[in-house]
């Protein structure tokens, strides 16, 4: 069995991760500067080069990416699926601020409350509650 840990790569590790803890709640556990490492150039030695934080209860990595653009997210979207309708409205908004709203936070036919954003930094998130049961009779 595997665990699966969405990895980042910014144009600033410090910041993006800062904006996910005070959006959803969470911590950064620990960081590595490039400055750590072995003959590391003096212009780059404060850039995050490996960084671990919780945030919505879920672990992610982030470092600053050196060699490319970070760019958008494409093909995938992040999802979080929160238990209570305030919580899910909570970090909808804090989420989507300074980044784009795709599709409002609504109740929706299956029972729960969905919405999908873009946040600041170009990364594509859905945010949900766990959906009501619904019995059907035959």
């Amino acid at each position: 069995m595997a665990k699966l840990t969405p990895y980042f790569y910014s144009e600033d590790a410090r910041a993006q991760a800062r904006f996910y803890v005070e959006a959803l709640g969470g911590e950064i556990r620990n960081q590595m500067t490039y400055g750590q490492a072995p003959g590391t150039d003096e212009a780059i030695k404060d850039k995050i080069i490996h960084m671990a934080f919780t945030a919505a209860g879920v672990d992610f990595y982030i470092a600053d990416t050196m060699h490319e653009s970070p760019g958008r997210s494409s093909g995938f979207d992040l999802s979080l699926e929160f238990q209570s309708e305030e919580e899910a409205r909570q970090a909808f908004s804090k989420l989507s601020e300074g980044g784009k709203v795709i599709m409002a936070l609504e109740k929706q036919f299956w029972g729960s409350i969905f919405g999908r954003l873009e946040d600041k930094y170009g990364i594509k998130w859905q945010i949900s509650t766990e959906a009501q049961n619904h019995t059907t009779t035959g």
